[in-house]
């Protein structure tokens, strides 16, 4: 019997598959996105030190509706500003197997027009 698996288990395998090729230094740190039905969050990850150097979402940021394209918008945008007072200017984006539209395409897009580089 063939088992049908759920979305999120399958989310799950790409983000691993995508994670054994790319990984974030702290020159050039992974701009991680988490999307889920009420938020999004983002942040940038320093894998060689195993540390959180910058974070923002929706929740932080007291948004009335954090599960939209503006929300997402608003959220790049702000990871961007942070990681700019840091001296960050270059990432390497990971999407966490999430389809690189809507939500997850305007967050990336607000942080490049910000002033990221990736």
């Amino acid at each position: 019997m063939i088992s049908k698996e759920s979305k999120n288990v399958s989310r799950i395998r790409r983000h691993a598959r995508v994670r054994a090729k790319i990984s974030g230094t702290p020159e050039c740190p992974r701009l991680c996105v988490y999307r889920s039905n009420k938020n999004i969050e983002a942040q940038l990850i320093d894998d060689v030190n195993k540390v959180t150097l910058v974070a923002s979402s929706s929740m932080s940021l007291k948004l009335e509706n954090g599960s939209n394209i503006d929300a997402a918008h608003e959220v790049g945008a702000d990871i961007a500003k942070k990681a700019k007072a840091k001296k960050i200017t270059k990432v390497v984006f990971d999407r966490s197997g999430y389809v690189y539209h809507g939500r997850v395409k305007a967050l990336a897009e607000a942080a490049r027009e910000a002033g990221l580089e990736f």
